[in-house]
């Protein structure tokens, strides 16, 4: 008879002519029934729920700890199938589960005792992996394979790892400041930096824009003194050239002119010629006699004139000689004179000049009347207390002049009645 089993299952046939048994995993098998006998054994994953309340830390603190495993009979690999079947033949999926419970369960509390709370709380990967690795060590021995093995859970009832918490929270509160304060402190700095760079940035952006701008009007200028220079130039080739063309024109007017003016001359000098022809044959020769006759009365009356002006030269000279010579004679005169005054003057000193003014006083009397003689009209009026007409008018000549001394006096330092007086 033929049996089947699907690939979650194995097989194993014992009896007459079994001898190993025969062990399949997801297949067929023909048995001969009564001489031999088919046995069935799961191959499922199990999955189990180990957990260990109250085992002591290696500190003993005592926790609570759950882990969930993945286990299977490893139906691949013979020698881990039959040693499966040696243990579990027979038995129930939950037999065989709670087997290796309780060998994980046995491992997990080992493990739990050789490593503290906060190894176990803060690394649950390194704890999962010791008890995966301790616990596949024993299983394997029983064909059992364990697929896998989490930690799920770690509590006390001591608060111990809510002390832990709190701590850490704490902790982490603090860091958390700390991190919020130096993120504050970094993102004010990095703000000012920030704006640093920006101003720096805007600074050279409009250093750079006034350079650009320095730069467009320094070109901008020398374009537009070239372009101006260029206008300029063409302005004045147009000018030059309009005035070489009117000078052409004015030149080409003028040779028109001068042709004009030539051709006229030559009319001119043929008019003139015929005209002289004529006047040769009915003027020349009468205007040649009168002309020589009034040549030779010309030529007599230069002569004259030439004759007559020499001798009013001549009398000229003479008299502006004799002048000469009287004005010389008279200028001897009169410095032998002022010569002679000098040497009285130097023997006489005070009396020579007071002599001087003596004889300059008339004319002084005549120049003191002199606007009075112009007068065409003098009206006098009297109080009845003095003199009256011309004996009032003389008198007052009178009194000029007595003042005259005083005035001499004053200006040269000579009182004429002192000298007057010595030379008495």
């Amino acid at each position: 008879m033929f049996y089947t089993c699907g690939p979650n299952e194995a097989m194993v046939v014992s009896g007459v002519c079994r001898s190993p048994p025969l062990m399949i995993a997801g297949g067929r098998v023909f048995v001969i029934p009564c001489i031999q006998q088919i046995q069935r054994i799961s191959l499922n994953t199990l999955t189990l729920n180990v957990k260990s309340d109250k085992v002591y830390t290696r500190h003993g603190v005592p926790i609570s700890v759950t882990g969930i495993a993945q286990m299977k009979i490893q139906g691949q690999n013979k020698q881990m199938l039959a040693a499966a079947c040696q243990m579990f033949m027979g038995k129930s999926e939950p037999e065989i589960a709670q087997i290796a419970l309780e060998t994980l369960e046995g491992h997990q509390r080992a493990i739990i005792a050789h490593l503290t709370v906060e190894e176990i709380y803060k690394d649950r990967k390194k704890f999962s992996e010791q008890v995966f690795k301790v616990a596949s060590s024993d299983l394997v021995n029983m064909g059992i394979s364990v697929v896998s093995y989490t930690l799920k859970d770690v509590h006390d009832d001591q608060d111990y790892l809510h002390s832990l918490g709190k701590a850490r929270t704490a902790q982490v509160q603090k860091d958390a400041r700390i991190g919020e304060a130096k993120n504050k402190r970094d993102a004010v700095i990095r703000e000012a930096h920030a704006m640093q760079e920006k101003v720096s940035a805007q600074y050279k952006n409009e250093i750079d824009m006034a350079k650009a701008q320095r730069d467009y009007e320094l070109k901008k200028a020398a374009y537009d003194i070239e372009v101006n220079t260029k206008k300029a130039e063409s302005e004045m080739a147009y000018q030059l050239q309009v005035a070489k063309t009117k000078q052409r024109i004015e030149e080409e007017k003028m040779q028109v002119q001068v042709v004009e003016r030539t051709q006229q001359i030559m009319l001119q000098e043929q008019e003139i010629a015929r005209r002289e022809k004529e006047l040769e044959a009915k003027v020349k020769k009468p205007a040649d006699a009168e002309r020589y006759r009034l040549e030779k009365l010309a030529e007599a009356q230069r002569l004259k004139l030439i004759m007559e002006a020499e001798a009013e030269a001549e009398s000229i000279r003479i008299k502006g000689e004799a002048e000469a010579f009287a004005v010389e004679a008279k200028g001897r005169a009169e410095a032998e004179q002022m010569s002679k005054k000098a040497e009285a003057f130097q023997q006489y000193k005070d009396g020579a000049m007071v002599d001087m003014l003596l004889e300059k006083l008339p004319l002084m009397a005549e120049e003191i009347s002199k606007p009075l003689c112009e007068a065409q009209k003098v009206t006098m009026v009297s109080s009845g207390g003095g003199e009256v007409g011309a004996a009032k008018l003389s008198g007052e000549v009178l009194d000029i002049m007595t003042r005259l001394p005083d005035a001499v006096e004053k200006l040269t330092g000579v009182s004429i009645s002192q000298v007057a007086s010595r030379t008495g």
